[in-house]
C-alpha cells in the first residue's frame, strides 16, 4: 500500500492550523503544521514527499514571497493557497507564479479535502517518476558508459531517459566517434522494450540487394527469420541508415508505417553528421526521416565537452594500463590544458586510440603527451574548435581531475588525499563541493 502523503500548513494562526490539520488528518493525510514560513523552509525541500497549504497574509515572509521561494527550489510542488476576503487578486497572481490552487475563506472542509486529493495525487506521480528516472539513470551498466558531467552529457541522458520511455521511432545522428550506437544501446535498455530483442543492422556492411532481403524476406528455406521478425516487440536499429538504397528505405518505410501507432517495434536510425557534405535529413526520403526524426537525439561532439576531456582520458588510461600491467600515466597541466584545447575530430574515438598510446609510451619509458598529440594533429584533418577558454577554467579544469585522480588511487581516503595534495581539509572538502566530486564514490 502506498504511504500516506505529508501536507505541510502554514499559517500564522493556531486555531486555523489546527482545524485544518485535524480535517485532514481524518481523511488519511500526514499532516505537520508551521506557525511561519521560515519555520516550513527548513523542513521542505525539493523531494518534499507530499504538498503544502499556506496562508497568504503572515507576519515576517508572506504566502507570496513563500511561494516563490517553494517554486525556485521544486517548480512541480503543489501548493494550495488560503486567501481571505478581498485577497482574490492575489490568489490571480499566486496562480500565475505556480501555485495549485486556492481556496477562499471561509471555505468547507469538504473543499479543502477534494483539493488535498488531487494535489496529493499529482505530487505522487512527480515523485514516482523522479524516483524511476534515478533508477534508470543509475541502474543501468550502458548509461554508466555515457560518462560526463558536461551540460551537453547531462541533457544528452536526459533525452535518452525521456526518449527511452516513449514509443516512437527515433533518429540519433552525430559526428563519427561519438558514441551514437551506445546511445541506441542504452536508449533500448532504459526502455519499456528492455527485456525484448535488440536487432543492430550495419547497414553499410551488406551490398543493397542482400540488405534488403536480410531485413525483409530472410530465407525461409534455411529457417532464417527476417531481421525485423526477429526485432518483433525490441528495437530494430539500422546503424548507416544513409547507406540504405531508395528502395530499401521505402520498404522500410512501409514497414513503419503498417506498425500504426504504438508501434510494436521501435526502428531507431543511426547517421553521421555531414557525412560528404551532408546531413541525415538530405540522405534519407523525406516521409521517412521524418517519421524518424520526430524524436531526435544527437551526440555531442567531443570539443563541445569540455572538462569530460579529462574525465574520459583518465578513466580511459586507467583501463589500458590495468589491461597492459603498467603505471597509469601522469598528466601535468599543460598537458591537461592541451588535452582541452585538442579539435578531437575523431572524437571519443580518438581519444580512445589516444589514452591507449599514452599507457604504452609510458610503459616503455618515452614519448610524452605533448608529443603525442603533436603527432595526432599531423595525421587527421584540422576542425574548427570551440572559443578559447580563460585560464582559470583551465586551471580548474585540472584541479578537479587531479583531485578526482587522487581520490580514486587512495580509495575515498581523505587523509592521504590530503597529504599527497598538501591541502587542509576545509579546503579539499571545498574543492570536492566545488566540482561536484562525493567520496562516497571511491569507497
Amino acid at each position: 500500500m502506498a504511504k500516506a502523503m505529508k501536507i505541510a500548513i502554514v499559517d500564522d494562526e493556531l486555531d486555523m492550523r489546527q482545524s485544518i490539520s485535524q480535517w485532514l488528518s481524518l481523511s488519511g493525510y500526514d499532516t505537520e503544521t508551521f506557525a511561519t514560513a521560515e519555520d516550513a523552509l527548513k523542513q521542505i525541500g525539493a523531494d518534499y514527499p507530499g504538498i503544502v497549504v499556506s496562508d497568504v497574509r503572515m507576519p515576517g515572509m508572506d504566502g507570496m514571497a513563500f511561494l516563490k521561494r517553494l517554486m525556485s527550489q521544486d517548480s512541480s510542488l503543489p501548493v494550495i493557497i488560503i486567501t481571505g476576503h478581498g485577497d482574490v487578486p492575489m490568489a490571480v497572481e499566486a496562480m500565475r507564479v505556480g501555485a495549485f490552487d486556492f481556496l477562499e475563506k471561509p471555505f468547507k472542509p469538504e473543499q479543502m479535502t477534494e483539493l488535498a486529493k488531487r494535489a496529493t495525487q499529482k505530487r505522487r506521480l512527480v515523485l514516482d517518476a523522479r524516483a524511476l528516472r534515478r533508477d534508470l539513470s543509475g541502474g543501468t551498466q550502458i548509461m554508466d558508459k555515457l560518462i560526463g558531467n558536461s551540460p551537453a552529457m547531462e541533457r544528452l541522458r536526459e533525452d535518452i531517459l525521456d526518449i527511452g520511455q516513449a514509443d516512437g521511432h527515433v533518429l540519433i545522428d552525430g559526428e563519427t566517434g561519438t558514441g551514437k550506437t551506445l546511445a541506441a544501446h542504452a536508449l533500448h535498455a532504459v526502455g519499456a522494450r528492455a527485456s525484448r530483442p535488440f536487432v543492430l543492422v550495419q547497414c553499410g556492411a551488406h551490398p543493397d540487394d542482400e540488405l534488403g532481403i536480410r531485413l525483409f524476406d530472410g530465407d525461409p528455406d534455411a529457417g532464417v527469420l527476417p531481421l525485423v521478425e526477429q526485432a518483433r516487440g525490441g528495437t530494430l536499429c539500422l546503424e548507416d541508415i544513409e547507406a540504405l538504397s531508395p528502395t530499401v528505405q521505402a520498404r522500410l518505410l512501409t514497414f513503419v508505417n503498417d506498425q500504426g501507432m504504438p508501434a510494436e517495434t521501435r526502428v531507431v536510425g543511426v547517421s553521421n553528421l555531414q557525412e560528404q557534405g551532408k546531413t541525415s535529413e538530405d540522405m534519407l526520403r523525406p516521409d521517412l526521416f521524418y517519421r524518424l526524426a520526430a524524436m531526435r537525439i544527437t551526440l555531442p561532439p567531443l570539443r563541445q565537452r569540455g572538462e569530460d576531456i579529462l574525465q574520459l582520458f583518465t578513466r580511459f588510461t586507467e583501463q589500458f594500463a590495468e589491461e597492459y600491467g603498467c603505471d597509469t600515466p601522469e598528466v601535468g597541466a599543460q598537458e591537461a590544458a592541451q588535452l582541452l584545447q585538442a579539435p578531437w575530430p575523431g572524437n571519443v574515438r580518438q581519444l580512445i586510440n589516444a589514452s591507449e598510446r599514452a599507457v604504452l609510451q609510458n610503459r616503455r619509458g618515452s614519448g610524452t603527451i605533448t608529443s603525442l598529440l603533436m603527432a595526432e594533429s599531423e595525421t587527421v584533418e584540422p576542425v574548427m574548435t570551440t572559443e578559447g577558454k580563460p585560464l582559470k577554467e583551465y586551471v580548474e579544469a585540472f584541479e578537479r581531475m587531479l583531485i578526482d585522480n587522487t581520490m580514486r588511487r587512495h580509495k575515498g581516503s581523505i587523509v592521504a588525499v590530503m597529504d599527497e595534495l598538501c591541502l587542509p581539509r576545509r579546503t579539499l572538502n571545498e574543492k570536492m563541493a566545488k566540482y561536484g566530486l562525493q567520496r562516497s564514490e571511491y569507497l
